[in-house]
């Protein structure tokens, strides 16, 4: 079947909830963010968890209640991956944004508009320590007239006397009905079939990031047409098959070097990324049930070697 004609615009913003409340699956975090709009009164916030939850769409989400599409632009400041945030950006454009004075609260178009500005920092444990360790000071300075909201994966990267000044919010992996929830709903609004099988492979490879889901489901759709298989989205995802992994298991697992060796050599001719066959390698060692946990301990120590040699950080 033909691919199906649709808009450029991607599905990730095209679906992303507009409002706290329609955030999915993070109940504790909704329900205070919730009583905190009411009061216009937000504290700096330190969002964390893994990628695909929510984080990025609630702090968006916080913004825009507050602000409404008028003053969205002149109060909210967004520092995402794609850009340099090391210590010269600090000194720069974020303390002279931190710094303007803005008016007083006054309610406009139905929007609270409080007396501060909001500067978004997505993916902020990619930050340098100096960078971090700069922005304390700015924080300390404007907290009066600007809030931060920090984003990202993992808390431990960020250090203590930031964290320390936030509200944190832990965001928890998507569970598989939520997921397929808001994956069908998608399917319904665009005019997807996808049966059962292939629903269970999508929320099985993007890992609890809907994120990701919906990214390979909007190229599977744009590549293969409404009616989007297993196989597609395996293709789009880039996922090795899986009969291609345990292929490669049991060439190991028999002691044949000749065999192991072909195996290799199919893998490298396919182009198979690496990093993505040790991972899925990995899951099928973790998973076997007919290695002893000690010998599962020796093999994934040497995943991980082998994981460290190619990918050095």
């Amino acid at each position: 079947m033909a691919p199906v004609l649709q808009s450029s615009q991607p599905w990730v913003e095209k679906y992303r909830p507009k409002q706290v409340r329609d955030v999915a699956h993070q109940d504790e975090v909704v329900r205070v963010l919730t009583n905190t709009l009411e009061t216009a009164n937000c504290p700096h916030m330190l969002f964390y968890g893994p990628p695909g939850t929510g984080k990025t769409t609630t702090a968006l989400a916080i913004a825009h209640q507050l602000f409404g599409p008028e003053l969205y632009k002149s109060r909210v400041l967004e520092l995402n991956a794609s850009d340099d945030r090391g210590i010269n950006v600090v000194r720069t454009k974020i303390k002279d944004f931190a710094a303007v004075a803005v008016g007083s609260a006054q309610r406009q178009g139905g929007y609270p508009c409080p007396p501060f500005k909001i500067i978004i920092l997505d993916e902020a444990d990619s930050m340098t320590e100096d960078a971090q360790n700069a922005l304390r000071r700015t924080m300390e300075t404007y907290s009066k007239v600007t809030r931060f909201f920090f984003i990202c994966n993992y808390i431990s990267r960020i250090i203590e006397p930031l964290a320390s000044r936030c509200a944190k919010f832990r965001f928890k992996p998507l569970s598989d009905e939520i997921m397929s929830s808001r994956i069908l709903h998608i399917c319904d609004q665009e005019g997807l079939n996808l049966d059962s099988e292939a629903l269970s492979t999508l929320s099985s490879i993007s890992q609890g990031d809907l994120r990701r889901a919906i990214t390979y489901l909007q190229g599977a759709a744009r590549l293969f047409g409404s009616s989007i298989s297993s196989k597609d989205l395996l293709s789009v995802s880039g996922v090795i098959p899986v009969e291609v992994v345990e292929a490669l298991y049991a060439a190991c697992k028999s002691g044949n070097f000749d065999l192991a060796n072909k195996e290799v050599n199919n893998i490298i001719a396919e182009g198979y990324p690496v990093s993505q066959m040790l991972s899925q390698l990995f899951d099928v060692v973790v998973e076997a049930d007919d290695v002893p946990d000690e010998q599962k301990a020796r093999i994934c120590k040497s995943l991980a070697e082998a994981d460290k040699v190619t990918f050095p950080t």
